[in-house]
């Protein structure tokens, strides 16, 4: 009864339109007080979590990824992804997936590797004759990449909250990341081939293959310097976001690519994203620490293990419920408040925590493209100028897929697995 009073009282508030950050802390701290439980705990976890080293590297891969987006290096990536896959079946739908999987390597947002490449792809692709629903749908699917291929924020935080090393949950994206981006480009070629026949391909000659190649090389050697680093163990992933910023910034600078507006506009951007993730992630330990005092967790957990035998069927729940709260909730409100439920049942079941955490990493990337809280399809909605109806029509597939891929590595573990216990 306690759990369905809290869980009522959460969901309400919510509806209600309070933040998430302030829902969850109030909650928390009205338990404490019901509790008889000292509140004294809620100024240690405010400085908790901005004295926490892990998270530092949030405000690092986010001032770089806006640096890069002030700077317009995603015409440079779909430019050189262009010039040599425009002339296949599809070839500005695969250019696309390529230039957000190379961002993807090193923004670590999906909302801005949605706004990066969308600004240049969108006009590409409709001029060329893409229709406007699956262009806006491979847009909005591709900037979702941004959160499974490594670095990623969304498992910063996963990694923060069930206390594992980010370096693993990183080398455990970057296999299911490959698929899923294999998988949408496997569709985009096929849905050309059957249903938008009249798209017309893109040929590049050799010298305008060498020019983008130019361009868009810096960007993939900034990728391989961060991942190649951190996989080397030469450093955290927190420095590879500090080292990640200082390069993005000494790029822009030699390329007069950014104005000093610009990098003030980047500056403020990250500074309230970052107190906004902060915020919510105090809000949520408060909560978090409120329902463990109740001992909810442990609760909710035996009552799964006693009715729950199978992992598969508790992945098929725990799939359900994400994708159903994905329509009511954003991505880092899903792990902040899930993953303390769900984290005492895994361990329970034997359920591999880092494997878990890849499957859940596309859960609430449904989350990111399905309305209406799906964050990129706001951002596809003010560049194409797209209607809600339209954007979610072109996403429909790419969900699908998304779940399909659930499915494969489910059933092959080694997929999220290989890399980072066995290579």
């Amino acid at each position: 009864m306690t759990v369905t009073l809290i869980l009522f009282f959460l969901f309400f508030i919510l509806f209600l339109g309070v933040p998430i950050a302030f829902a969850l802390g109030s909650l928390g701290l009205s338990l404490m007080v019901l509790g008889d439980i000292s509140p004294m705990m809620l100024p240690q976890t405010f400085y908790s979590v901005g004295d926490n080293f892990i998270l530092l590297a949030v405000p690092m891969f986010l001032m770089m990824s806006n640096i890069l987006l002030k700077a317009g290096v995603g015409e440079d990536l779909f430019n050189f992804a262009q010039s040599w896959v425009g002339n296949f079946p599809g070839g500005l739908a695969i250019a696309t997936i390529i230039s957000c999987s190379i961002f993807a390597a090193i923004s670590g947002s999906s909302v801005a590797t949605a706004a990066t490449i969308s600004t240049v792809a969108f006009p590409a692709m409709i001029k060329r004759g893409y229709h406007r629903n699956f262009t806006l749908g491979i847009l909005a699917a591709g900037g979702t990449l941004g959160i499974l291929i490594p670095p990623s924020i969304p498992m910063i935080v996963y990694a923060f909250v069930v206390e594992e090393s980010v370096l693993t949950m990183f080398l455990a994206g970057i296999g299911p990341g490959i698929l899923l981006a294999l998988f949408f480009i496997i569709f985009s070629v096929f849905y050309v081939k059957i249903f938008n026949k009249e798209v017309q391909n893109v040929s590049s000659t050799r010298q305008e293959k060498i020019e983008n190649t130019k361009k868009g090389l810096p960007i993939l050697l900034m990728a391989f310097i961060m991942l190649g680093g951190i996989y080397a163990g030469i450093y955290t992933p927190t420095e590879a976001g500090g080292i990640g910023f200082l390069i993005s910034f000494i790029y822009v600078l030699v390329k007069k690519r950014i104005t000093f507006q610009g990098f003030i506009d980047s500056g403020i951007e990250t500074m309230k994203t970052t107190v906004t993730i902060f915020v919510i992630i105090a809000g949520a330990k408060i909560f978090g620490k409120a329902i463990s005092l109740y001992r909810i967790p442990q609760d909710i957990s035996s009552l799964i293990v006693n009715n729950i035998n199978e992992q598969g069927v508790f992945i098929l729940v725990v799939c359900i419920t994400l994708l159903i709260l994905g329509f009511i909730m954003e991505t880092l409100s899903l792990i902040l408040i899930m993953m303390p439920i769900f984290s005492i049942s895994i361990a329970a079941m034997n359920i591999d925590i880092i494997w878990f955490g890849i499957i859940f990493t596309l859960m609430i990337e449904c989350a990111l493209i399905t309305p209406p809280v799906g964050l990129n399809i706001y951002v596809l909605q003010a560049i194409g100028n797209a209607k809600m109806g339209e954007i979610g029509r072109g996403v429909a597939p790419f969900v699908l897929i998304m779940l399909f891929t659930v499915f494969v590595i489910y059933f092959f573990p080694d997929i999220a697995l290989y890399i980072p216990f066995k290579l």
